[in-house]
């Protein structure tokens, strides 16, 4: 039992570490909502004073603003679609036993730990390339004439280049929990007759609950900051067809030089982030109760 003087010595040790994440979080915070209410161009410091809901209004009535809302939603549900899918299909696929599993593995979890930029890059220029992309010259092969990806369907290849970094993390996850059923209960039920559909749905689905729960969680909190995959392989375009918030803001504050713009872009980004995630809690979060 936790006497009363090691609890205190618990706070302080804890303290500093508390302290500076406080400020981590707070200053960056402070500093946004600062800059939203006044006028600071890069292009022209000499302006300046406060702004009241002007930032706000600007960056609402953008043209790209209400296409960027919904390219967001589109990018981050698809996404987890596909990784949540594909995530069981492969973590069923790994959990039976085959000649040089271990090798398999380490091969399905490494396109996690290849940086966004990289990813990014690799899927322009040598998968998605019109011209010389592998994908080009699987179309020709086959008589086909290459898809140019990028112009014709840049959202979904954003979409294909991001699921394809986090289907590793979902099929980790899945795959721990699928490997923590009871065999005695998938052998049980083999025994009464059920067959394989039966089985996934009645046993091995409600058993993955709580680790979808966790992947749809954690891929969304990132997926709503995607940014650096549109940066290198759409630019946002062709017109507003692969903008996304993130990219929005980027847009506004550093490429359009206005900050103040820019800091409200990111405030209501942070709303609309909480109330994403409110919702998913109701929705999903359930799973994780005790």
């Amino acid at each position: 039992m936790a006497t009363k003087q090691t609890r205190s010595l618990a706070r302080l040790m804890m303290a500093p570490s508390v302290a500076a994440l406080l400020v981590w979080m707070v200053v960056p915070l402070a500093l946004t909502i600062w800059f939203s209410f006044q006028r600071y161009r890069l292009t022209n410091p000499a302006i300046s004073g406060f702004a009241g809901l002007s930032n706000f209004s600007f960056f609402v009535t953008d043209p790209a603003f209400w296409p960027s809302i919904v390219n967001t939603l589109i990018l981050v549900l698809g996404v987890l679609l596909i990784t949540v899918v594909f995530g069981i299909l492969f973590a069923l696929l790994l959990d039976q036993p085959m000649w040089g599993q271990g090798i398999v593995r380490i091969l399905m979890i490494s396109p996690f730990f290849v940086m966004p930029p990289v990813a990014a890059v690799i899927w322009k220029h040598e998968l998605m390339n019109p011209q010389w992309g592998v994908f080009a010259e699987i179309a020709r092969f086959f008589g086909q004439a290459p898809v140019n990806w990028l112009g014709s369907y840049p959202l979904f290849s954003v979409i294909l280049i991001v699921a394809w970094q986090w289907l590793p993390f979902a099929t980790l996850i899945l795959l721990t929990a699928l490997q923590s059923l009871s065999e005695e209960q998938k052998e049980a039920a083999e025994m009464d007759g059920a067959n394989f559909a039966n089985r996934f749905y009645y046993i091995i689905l409600p058993h993955l609950a709580r680790a979808i729960t966790v992947v749809i969680l954690i891929q969304t909190i990132y997926l709503l900051g995607v940014y650096a995959e549109i940066q290198i392989t759409t630019g946002g375009g062709p017109g507003f067809a692969s903008t996304n918030l993130p990219f929005l803001i980027y847009n506004t504050g550093v490429n359009g030089g206005n900050i103040g713009a820019g800091a409200a872009g990111g405030l209501i980004a942070v709303v609309l982030a909480n109330i994403v995630s409110i919702f998913l809690m109701r929705a999903v979060g359930k799973n994780l109760d005790a």
